[in-house]
């Protein structure tokens, strides 16, 4: 009983927060490299409804605070973009947010402290055309912390000989992609300007390859030396390659191991076949869901595939939604494999006693409050897709439906 009310409070004040903090919201901007309140950084809100339009502009006082006003604030997901020596800096502003932190690094265009970790390539047929997605991990270790950007390019991109790319976008920390504009730097060459922030960075590209005969040859380059290297197709496509081992299957997709080809050489690939990426299942119990959300010119999302999605950073599995319309979304990071989420009992201080919860309360506790989080956040990636035109009514209220019925299953309990 106490769990069951200890869900239904909570919920009922994330929702009665939305709604009492819509218009307003004040911020601090911090500079995170000096530890210290940044000030006169410029500001803009972004409204991601319609291709993240600036609806307000401001600058932080000698505090580094600052305050925006908008109707859409607390009704709709936004976004705040602080403008720091030439560099943009991203920060979420979630339903229901009344505060926000964002954070800008001194920019340094030095690559030490700057990581590649595992580079994704998922395969999409689709008739004549076969729809490649990749996603790179880039993780920044500098210190003191810093950002590392060029503004002539600063991540450089190099697709197959004969495909056509479709976009790209890049992410931070705060986990929200943002589509960028490409460089071009030659045949088959690109590059983006991007502020990779400390910790756990990606980008993400999208593009198109002939696929006549339901079938295709296209050489992998790597520009990066990528600690791991996983190709993804559906069931139906035969993908081959030298070193190519298949690893089983994640939801419904085959995952393949491959070694990552050496700097500036590639990996020769085939594929032949049909096959559709299964479609998402939602689920917000068990701290797993169905997350959505949108950036700009943004479609339908699918789940990740478990196996990959412990590899702790923004992977979208069954591309073939997104690469639809070019879309590039918002992933939530979920909470590593076995990580104990268990309550720990209150010490007593001095001159009380604390008899400790019944082992099985705290552990319902302990369910509540992941679970919470998990519905929390799912509602939001939903409600992002809905303010962004990338859901139907019709699969709004199939979808939240859904949810709901989970909030009741736990509920019972």
């Amino acid at each position: 009983m106490k769990a069951r009310g200890l869900l239904l409070l909570l919920l009922s004040s994330f929702i009665l927060a939305a709604s009492a903090q819509a218009g307003t919201v004040h911020g601090t901007v911090k500079n995170a490299t000096k530890s210290a309140p940044a000030a006169g950084v410029e500001l803009t809100l972004l409204q991601l409804q319609g291709g993240m339009q600036p609806v307000a502009e401001t600058k932080s006082d000698a505090q580094g605070n600052f305050t925006f006003e908008n109707p859409g604030l607390g009704q709709m997901p936004m976004l705040v973009r602080a403008t720091y020596r030439g560099v943009h800096f991203h920060q979420p502003v979630p339903p229901g947010s009344s505060t926000v932190t964002v954070e800008v690094f001194e920019p340094t265009k030095d690559t030490k402290g700057i990581h590649y970790g595992t580079r994704v390539v998922i395969f999409q047929p689709g008739g004549a055309s076969l729809l490649v997605g990749e996603e790179y991990a880039v993780r920044n270790d500098t210190a003191p912390p810093q950002a590392y950007y060029r503004a002539d390019g600063n991540f450089e991109l190099q697709i197959p000989e004969g495909a056509t790319l479709q976009q790209a976008a890049a992410w931070g920390p705060s986990a929200m992609p943002v589509n960028q504009t490409t460089l071009n730097r030659g045949k088959n060459k690109y590059a983006i300007a991007f502020a990779f922030r400390p910790g756990e960075n990606g980008v993400r590209l999208s593009y198109q390859l002939p696929y006549t005969g339901d079938a295709a040859s296209l050489r992998l380059f790597s520009v990066y030396p990528a600690e791991h290297l996983l190709l993804v197709a559906p069931p139906g496509v035969d993908l081959r390659g030298e070193g190519v081992t298949a690893a089983g299957a994640e939801q419904g997709m085959n995952v393949y191991n491959a070694e990552a080809p050496a700097t500036g050489k590639g990996l020769l690939l085939q594929l032949s076949g049909q096959g559709t990426a299964p479609p998402a299942k939602a689920s917000a119990s068990g701290g797993e869901a169905a997350d959505a959300g949108a950036a700009e010119d943004t479609s339908k999302i699918q789940m990740t595939p478990t196996r990959l999605d412990a590899l702790k950073w923004p992977l979208v599995g069954g591309f073939a939604g997104i690469f639809a319309l070019g879309a590039l979304f918002l992933m939530r990071k979920t909470a590593p494999a076995g990580m104990d989420t268990r309550v720990p009992a209150e010490k007593p201080t001095a001159g009380r006693k604390h008899a400790a919860p019944p082992p099985h309360l705290a552990e319902a506790d302990a369910h509540v409050s992941a679970n919470l989080e998990a519905i929390k956040d799912t509602l939001f990636r939903l409600e992002l897709r809905r303010q962004a035109g990338t859901i139907s009514e019709e699969e709004y209220a199939r979808e939240r439906a859904k949810i709901e019925k989970t909030m009741r299953d736990i509920v019972r309990g």
